[in-house]
């Protein structure tokens, strides 16, 4: 019997319209580090691959071939949950609105926002609370 052992998360691909504009979401305004891009024979972008942090792998922002099926609330993703410092909370706040990125929700935990193309992204410092 084979027994498959995680050694941990790898990366999230995220399929995209607008390759260069989500990948400059994540650069830009959430704070993620552009890594590489993968361009095809003819020379088109492919993707842009952005650090996570850490150790926790990366976010790879693939271009969706025009005329593929995009669902509506595809099942299978929710969001995208990014750990931020409890401590930065209201620069996070502040940095978002500076950027016109709209808060859509927040929790006592999550600062929720969304990408170009629609996708919800969670800026979170679970399970630490901000400070006052």
């Amino acid at each position: 019997m084979t027994t498959i052992h995680s050694l941990g998360f790898h990366h999230l691909a995220l399929q995209a319209r607008d390759v260069e504009t989500v990948a400059a979401f994540y650069r830009d305004v959430i704070g993620l580090e552009e890594t590489r891009r993968f361009h095809r024979d003819d020379g088109t972008l492919r993707s842009i691959w952005l650090a996570t942090g850490g150790a926790s792998g990366f976010l790879a922002v693939e271009h969706l071939p025009e005329g593929a099926p995009v669902a509506e609330a595809p099942l299978g993703l929710s969001m995208i949950a990014l750990r931020i410092d409890p401590a930065a909370r209201g620069a996070v706040i502040a940095e978002l609105a500076r950027r016109g990125a709209a808060i859509v929700r927040q929790t006592g935990w999550t600062i929720y926002v969304r990408d170009p193309e629609g996708t919800l992204v969670g800026l979170s410092h679970h399970p630490f609370d901000a400070p006052p």
